[in-house]
């Protein structure tokens, strides 16, 4: 975005132009505000693509080879046999879904350096240690979601109920755990009420006129909680009670707020802005059963085109064709061959294999780092967080050193038993504890977690961890391009060397997700058939 708001557009909204309007929302409420705001001027922002390309003509004749059983593989190998295609899939592993996992009873997992992990949840039990929620947005998910009977329920992201905890911050809130809608409505409070006097006493007479001015602190008095008389703000009800109301003459007591000093120091306002962000809204989705339904949907529908345990070793081609050399599960060298190849494998691992493209394209290759992300997930024998916090669904935010989010499950509530993510960790705390055994890992999450519920020794019963940069499939969380890669290498690879395509999440600016997988794969297939029909 250019100084003049390029993508919100320069006119004017009661003196501020729409850029620096929506910079004040984000100064006040954070993104969440900042997003209403864009999508109240119609420049909100969404997945690119609802519905995969039309393939018109017929592919007939014509075969593609495709490397990686991921949604990006999948979803290709769908669309192209639609059209005609004869489709081969090569997947090294013995499943489909690349990243798109969920461990339950029965899973295993083996990282590099021989650290193997085999799930002893409950039956019932599982976690989501690859995605685990999907944006509204994010509609070539939804699509296919609905299309394969895949069902969904609400993941809750943003819980106004679940504790804030920071230790780094200063003053009496200091490692101590917060409910967020009192932090939230604490903050905003008193931003309100300071930028409301200021706009009252007219500073911003040169910006707004009167107009303007009485319904920007009408906006605020709502937004701040503020009284009518005098702009203060003295705390809300919505930010919970001291007594709860209840039934006869007890009315509740109202819980007094946070000095404003002691609030901006404790820091734990830097959370407010981490969910309500364009990728993370307060109510999501998740696969009922687990996220891998949405792989197992995807395999329901192109299965028998895949061969499992294919571990590419070289991809070849000249001018008429493309031939891919592996080890089948059996351990014995064989090929294939096809008039194109799209690659889906994560570029961290396809700069391992032997691979013929030209040197500009294999040095694109290297223009991207891949995230060192961990996650675990611990099986509690009981829901004590929601008999003893009340919190149902949401992200626990906190400062611990190298721990992360804590996050309670979406589902089965009021069940006897639950698993919780423990950590999510990115770079280099992803990389110290990665380095940990598995159940070094578990006990490192239960000590950590306990600073924010000391339920966590007495309910500990299992756990699963992943270092998905420790995945020998993987290498990484996922790409994370910087701005350079992105402006020199990213519009490299978007483009095929000779008859190799690549696709994937890091062929997308939805990184991460499982949306960019499948736009990627849509993009690609598209280019492909014009190709062939061409």
């Amino acid at each position: 975005m250019n100084d003049e708001g390029e993508g919100l557009g320069s006119e004017a909204v009661g003196g501020f132009t729409r850029r620096r309007f929506i910079e004040g929302l984000s100064r006040v409420g954070g993104m969440g505000l900042v997003m209403a705001g864009m999508d109240a001027f119609g420049v909100g922002i969404a997945s690119a693509q609802a519905t995969p390309p039309a393939l018109t003509g017929s592919g007939s004749g014509r075969k593609v080879l495709i490397l990686g059983a991921g949604l990006a593989g999948m979803t290709a190998a769908y669309e192209l046999q639609k059209a005609g295609y004869q489709v081969q899939v090569l997947e090294a592993r013995d499943f489909a879904g690349g990243r798109c996992q969920t461990a339950r009873a029965g899973f295993s997992l083996t990282e590099l350096g021989g650290a193997r992990q085999d799930c002893r949840y409950d039956k019932g039990q599982y976690f989501n240690h690859g995605p685990w929620r999907i944006p509204h947005h994010h509609h070539s998910v939804l699509h296919y979601t609905k299309l394969f009977g895949v069902p969904l329920e609400v993941f809750v992201n943003d819980n106004e109920a679940a504790y804030v905890y920071a230790e780094t911050g200063k003053g009496p809130l200091a490692g101590k755990r917060i409910r967020r809608a009192e932090i939230a409505a604490d903050i905003r409070g008193y931003a309100s009420e300071m930028l409301a006097k200021v706009v009252n006493q007219g500073a911003l007479d040169a910006e707004f006129t009167k107009e303007d001015r009485d319904a920007f602190i009408t906006y605020l008095r709502g937004e701040g909680y503020l009284s009518a008389s005098d702009l203060r703000y003295v705390g809300t009800s919505d930010r919970g009670y001291m007594v709860p109301p209840g039934a006869g003459s007890e009315s509740g007591k109202v819980s007094p707020p946070f000095a404003f000093k002691d609030v901006l120091h404790s820091k734990m306002w830097r959370s407010l802005s981490s969910v309500a962000t364009y990728s993370h809204q307060g109510t999501m989705f998740q696969a009922v059963g687990g996220m891998d339904q949405i792989a197992k949907g995807f395999e329901r529908q192109v299965g028998r085109y895949v061969r499992y345990g294919a571990v590419v070793d070289k991809i070849a081609q000249n001018e008429t064709g493309v031939e891919v050399f592996y080890t089948d599960a059996a351990g014995k060298k064989a090929s294939a061959r096809a008039d194109y190849c799209l690659c889906t494998i994560p570029l961290s691992v396809l700069r391992t294999i032997d691979l013929a493209v030209s040197p500009r394209f294999k040095q694109a290759m290297t223009g991207v780092a891949y995230m060192p992300v961990g996650k675990v997930g611990l099986q509690m024998k009981n829901r004590f967080w929601e008999t003893n916090h009340s919190i149902y669904g949401g992200i626990v935010e906190t400062d611990i050193p190298d721990l992360g989010s804590i996050a309670v499950p979406s589902t089965g509530y009021q069940s006897a038993k639950g698993v919780l993510l423990g950590y999510y960790q990115f770079n280099a705390s992803a990389a110290k504890i990665s380095a940990k055994t598995p159940a070094e890992r578990a006990a490192f999450a239960v000590e950590m977690g306990s600073r924010v519920f000391p339920e966590y020794r007495d309910a500990f019963e299992s756990a699963f961890s992943v270092a998905w940069h420790r995945v020998k499939y993987n290498l990484g969380g996922w790409a994370a391009w910087s701005a350079d890669g992105r402006k020199n290498d990213y519009p490299v690879l978007c483009e095929p060397d000779g008859r190799i395509y690549l696709a994937g999440e890091h062929l997308s600016y939805l990184g991460a997700w499982q949306a960019g997988a499948i736009e990627s794969a849509w993009q690609q297939i598209g280019k492909i058939h014009s190709r062939a029909q061409a």
